[in-house]
C-alpha cells in the first residue's frame, strides 16, 4: 500500500515538474518564432525529426532565409512536441494509477482522468496552431490550456503534500483565492493576446503609453478574435492603434492584479499553512513587475520574455497550491519529514471517546485521507 503510494507520488510530482518546464520551453518556442519551424503536425514534413526532413528544411530556409523555417526553429518545435508526447504518456500512467489504486490512495479518479482529457486537447491546439498558421486565438487558447493543465497538476501534487493545518478562521479567504486565481487566468490571456499579436513594443513608455494615459487606441480591431496573424477580418493590416489597444490593456489590468493577490499574499504570509504560497505569490508578483519593465525598456529580449512567461506560471502554481489547501485537500497536520507512514499518524490521532471534543489536533487530522472510513475531499 505504501510503496503504491510512494510510486503514485513521485509520477505526479515528475510529471508536475515537466508540465511547468514544458510551459517554460513553449514560451521560448514562440518567442523564438519557432511555431512554423515544421509547418505539419505531428511529424516535420513527415519525419520523425528535423533529421529525415533536411532536405525539405534546407530548400525551405533556402526559398526565404529569414522566414519561418530553419534547422534551428525545426529542432526547437520537435523538441517542443516530443517533452509534450512524454507529458502525455505519464499523465496516462497517472491516470491508471488513480482508477487502479483509487482505493488505496484515497482520492476520487475523477480529476487525473480531466487531466489526461485536458493534454489530449492541448495536443489538439497545438496541431491547430501549426495548421492554422499560428492564428492568435488558438495560440492563445493554447496558452492558456497549458496553463489550466499547470493548475490541474498542481491539484493533484498538493493533495500529496503535507502541511501545517489550516486554521477554521483562515477558510474565509477561499472566495478571495479563487477569485485570484481567474484573474490572473484573465492577465494570461491578455498576456498572450499581446504576444500572439506581437503587441510586446506597443508602447515604449512606462507608466504612460505614447507620453498618455489614454492614447489613440483601437480596441474593437485589436480584441477581433477571428481573424489571421497580423491582420484584421477584414484582410488589412493589423493598425499601430490596434496594437496599442492591445498593450494598454494588458498593463492595465495587471495593476487589478497586482492588488487582489498582494493583498491576499499579504494578509497570509505569516500563516503555518498558507504562508509558503503566500509569500512566493508576492516574489513573483514583484519578479513580474521588474520583468514586464525590462521587456520594455530593453526592447524584448528573449531570456527576460521567458522568464516573465515563466512568472505567470508561477503564479498559477502558487495561487492554484493556496486554494487547495483552503479547500483541505492536502494531508494535513502530517510534518513534511515525518518518517512515519500516515495511514499510522492518522490511525494513532483518531480522538478516544474520552477525550474532550474540543480537541483541535483530533479535528484536524481526522480531515486527513487516510483515515478509516473517509472517502478524502476531491
Amino acid at each position: 500500500m505504501l510503496k503504491i503510494e510512494r510510486r503514485y507520488r513521485r509520477l505526479v510530482f515528475l510529471t508536475w515538474f515537466l508540465t511547468l518546464d514544458l510551459i517554460m520551453f513553449g514560451a521560448f518556442v514562440r518567442l523564438t518564432d519557432s511555431g512554423l519551424g515544421c509547418p505539419d503536425w505531428p511529424g516535420c514534413y513527415g519525419q520523425l525529426s528535423p533529421v529525415g526532413a533536411a532536405t525539405d528544411i534546407r530548400a525551405a530556409f533556402e526559398a526565404m532565409p529569414h522566414g519561418p523555417v530553419s534547422f534551428t526553429k525545426a529542432w526547437i518545435e520537435m523538441v517542443h512536441r516530443y517533452i509534450g508526447a512524454l507529458l502525455g504518456m505519464l499523465i496516462i500512467g497517472i491516470s491508471w494509477m488513480a482508477w487502479r489504486h483509487r482505493q488505496v490512495l484515497g482520492h476520487s479518479p475523477a480529476l487525473a482522468i480531466a487531466t489526461l482529457v485536458a493534454v489530449c486537447l492541448q495536443g489538439a491546439f497545438g496541431a491547430w496552431t501549426v495548421t492554422m498558421k499560428l492564428m492568435p486565438l488558438i495560440v492563445t487558447t493554447h496558452l492558456l490550456g497549458g496553463l489550466l493543465l499547470l493548475a490541474m497538476m498542481t491539484w493533484l501534487a498538493a493533495r500529496e503534500k503535507r502541511h501545517a493545518a489550516v486554521l477554521p478562521q483562515e477558510a474565509r479567504w477561499r472566495p478571495w483565492a479563487v477569485g485570484g486565481l481567474l484573474v490572473l487566468f484573465v492577465q494570461a490571456a491578455l498576456g498572450g493576446w499581446v504576444s500572439t499579436n506581437y503587441a510586446a513594443l506597443a508602447c515604449m513608455d512606462f507608466p504612460t503609453c505614447h507620453g498618455s494615459w489614454l492614447p489613440p487606441m483601437d480596441l474593437a480591431s485589436g480584441f477581433s478574435l477571428l481573424r489571421a496573424l497580423g491582420e484584421l477580418p477584414s484582410g488589412e493590416v493589423i493598425s499601430q492603434d490596434a496594437l496599442t489597444g492591445i498593450h494598454w490593456v494588458h498593463r492595465n489590468f495587471a495593476f487589478f492584479v497586482f492588488v487582489w493577490l498582494g493583498i491576499l499574499a499579504v494578509k497570509l504570509r505569516n500563516s503555518a499553512a498558507l504562508g509558503g504560497p503566500a509569500r512566493l505569490i508576492l516574489a513573483l508578483l514583484g519578479a513580474q513587475f521588474l520583468t514586464g519593465l525590462t521587456t520594455i525598456f530593453f526592447e524584448w529580449p528573449l531570456a527576460v520574455a521567458v522568464l516573465h512567461n515563466g512568472g505567470a506560471a508561477g503564479l498559477v502554481l502558487a495561487c492554484t497550491t493556496l486554494c487547495a489547501r483552503l479547500f483541505h485537500v492536502s494531508k494535513q497536520g502530517v510534518p513534511h519529514d515525518d518518517p512515519q507512514p500516515a495511514i499510522a499518524k492518522s490511525a494513532a490521532a483518531i480522538p478516544r471517546l474520552d477525550e474532550a471534543p474540543g480537541n483541535a489536533t483530533g479535528r484536524v487530522l481526522c480531515r486527513d485521507r487516510h483515515v478509516p472510513g473517509h472517502s478524502g475531499a476531491a
